[in-house]
């Protein structure tokens, strides 16, 4: 391409998104910064930090009249200040006189708690749905939401993502999956994850297993039981997050001593909370692939068996899409 016609598709590209603005909260700037590179948009200036009691501070020093403002802020640990920042730029943007305001939440905390399971308890999740309606999102972004149904605690459109074509690539990439896939079986880690691992290996072309626990507490593993066959197989685990690692370590090794061959993971959040990478380090797991969704800790980021792969282009192109009034499930045909 001639540098003058390039020079005129720039011109193109920006004229047709001019009426977008990005603004980035503080708990995943390496991500925005990507999107932002995808779009070739800037993200905007703006000041987002904490007064001296804690109160969280916004002013964005843009004008937003009129445009469709895409907020980019993970609910990631620490959840409460990331969520207290998050609700906190969408009142500012809204009393901006923004046209539209779009929550793009790559990971979204309280996703776990959508449900009552004993006496006396809140829905959490439903909580946080309404705390973005009324702050004044009209639509919401996010990826491979915990439980599904939580689509439904909104009155507004929320788009759940799915990263699996990203994982899969990053499989093949990294010389993982080969061409002898009568090796490979995907493993459910347990029950509620079922649907996301079955697809996930038909788009692989390859059979699932699946492991019931029995839990005594909602981050406690009682027991573990495997339907299907892992003997002499190399197992992918799939999963939508890894918090403590400690479910998934007793997993693997379970898997190890039925018999399995290697044993790999995939997750979309590297929530990583607690002693987690120690006990991967140690664990018999050889390559454990995460997004971005959630910043990796520097200590993480050195790692021998993390790769980190990034759903930036996926968010750019919802963006895009979103703000032309584009189909998005065209994207996961």
């Amino acid at each position: 391409m001639l540098r003058s016609e390039k020079l005129h598709e720039e011109l193109n590209t920006k004229s047709i998104f001019s009426n977008i603005v990005l603004i980035s909260g503080n708990s995943n700037i390496s991500l925005a910064k990507k999107i932002s590179e995808h779009l070739n948009i800037p993200i905007a200036d703006s000041i987002i930090s904490r007064f001296s009691d804690g109160e969280v501070r916004v002013k964005i020093l843009e004008n937003v009249r009129g445009k469709d403002a895409f907020i980019i802020q993970s609910t990631c640990p620490p959840v409460n200040d990331n969520l207290m920042e998050l609700l906190v730029i969408i009142d500012a943007v809204k009393r901006a006189s923004a046209s539209t305001i779009t929550a793009i939440i790559p990971y979204f905390g309280y996703a776990k708690q959508e449900k009552k399971v004993g006496g006396r308890e809140p829905i959490t999740a439903k909580l946080v749905a309404n705390l973005l309606t009324v702050a004044g999102a009209n639509r919401v972004v996010t990826i491979e939401l915990h439980a599904p149904a939580i689509q439904g605690f909104f009155d507004i459109p929320v788009d759940n993502l799915h990263a699996n074509n990203i994982l899969i690539k990053a499989l093949k990439d990294n010389n993982i999956l080969n061409q002898d896939l009568s090796e490979f079986v995907v493993l459910a880690p347990d029950a509620g994850s079922v649907i996301r691992s079955r697809v996930f290996a038909e788009k692989i072309g390859i059979p699932i297993a699946v492991m019931f626990k029995r839990r005594p507490d909602i981050e406690e593993v009682e027991s573990m039981e495997i339907v299907g066959d892992i003997s002499n197989k190399k197992v992918i685990i799939v999963d939508d997050m890894i918090s403590t690692a400690k479910t998934l370590i007793k997993a693997a090794n379970k898997i190890m001593n039925l018999g399995a061959k290697e044993v790999y993971a995939v997750a979309v959040h590297p929530v990583f909370v607690s002693n987690a990478i120690n006990l991967i380090e140690e664990s018999p797991i050889k390559k454990i692939i995460v997004t971005d969704t959630i910043p990796l800790k520097d200590e993480l980021k050195n790692s021998g068996k993390i790769i980190q792969v990034s759903v930036s282009e996926l968010l750019a192109e919802v963006i895009k899409r979103i703000y032309l009034r584009k189909s998005i499930s065209e994207l996961f045909d």
